[in-house]
């Protein structure tokens, strides 16, 4: 999907990208390709092409943040299939305060199979953090970008979380897909290990008080709720990501793109 994209080039929006789909020009190379373009001057041809060999060499040199940076934030799901790879799927928990007021409790770190839970006064410090988005091309959130995210940077200033970022919250809302994580997940028949059921962002507000007050089997609940909400938002991304080219990509790229409701999925 990423090569067929062509927003990011200045001037070019939604309507004219899928013009020049309908012309038969589905990708960069076809754009390059081509003497003259229907509705575009030499002079702007000239100009976008260098801007399309530019877009080229950056994504063969596996550079994510300068396609994070040339389009805008509610197009970065086109850039999942491409740097999934080095995709970082990310979930926090908080002591239930405004980021000034309260605490990270848990951050929940999953990629290429691997969870990863680091807890507050154990093993999440800034420096471990920034390790792992060290070695992260695309973070993968739900509403990352309205909590998680600014959360994340108020506790730890020095964070760098200026990363390409694929909300799957927003991402839902454009397919027509309404309320939280969960909900979603039960349409899209994504399951979860049953004795997690009911549990909610809340929930893990208490569990978190509970081990503090010296219960520890409330951290271990605590964390396989989390590590849910996190592992599962590797198989929403695909659902997701699948849809929106198939309504939002060219005709080809689109085509056999399988339908919204999935086979259930569990993740242990």
């Amino acid at each position: 999907m990423l090569t067929s994209t062509f927003v990011l080039l200045k001037g070019i929006g939604p309507g004219t990208e899928r013009r020049l789909w309908q012309d038969g020009i589905e990708d960069w190379a076809s754009f390059l390709n081509c003497a003259t373009v229907p509705s575009i001057s030499a002079a702007r041809k000239s100009w976008y092409d260098e801007a399309l060999a530019t877009a080229q060499s950056r994504l063969a040199a596996g550079q994510a943040d300068f396609f994070g940076t040339c389009l805008k934030s509610r197009e970065h799901w086109r850039l999942f299939e491409t740097f999934r790879h080095r995709a970082l799927y990310l979930d926090i928990e908080t002591t239930g305060m405004s980021a000034r007021e309260g605490q990270v409790t848990v951050v929940g770190l999953y990629r290429n199979g691997r969870m990863s839970s680091l807890v507050r006064g154990e093993n999440l410090t800034e420096d471990r953090l920034q390790e792992e988005l060290e070695r992260t091309d695309l973070l993968v959130t739900f509403f990352g970008s309205g909590f998680d995210i600014p959360f994340l940077q108020t506790a730890f200033p020095r964070l760098n979380l200026k990363k390409p970022h694929f909300d799957l919250c927003f991402a839902a809302r454009r397919l027509g897909l309404q309320g939280g994580l969960k909900s979603i997940e039960r349409e899209l028949q994504i399951e979860r290990d049953q004795t997690l059921d009911g549990l909610d962002g809340w929930d893990a507000v208490r569990l978190w008080r509970q081990w503090r007050g010296g219960d520890d089997a409330a951290l271990d609940l605590l964390l396989r709720y989390n590590a849910a909400d996190t592992k599962n938002l590797e198989p929403l991304a695909e659902l997701l990501y699948e849809q929106m080219v198939a309504r939002h990509g060219p005709p080809s790229v689109g085509a056999g793109r399988r339908p919204m409701r999935a086979t259930p999925t569990v993740r242990p």
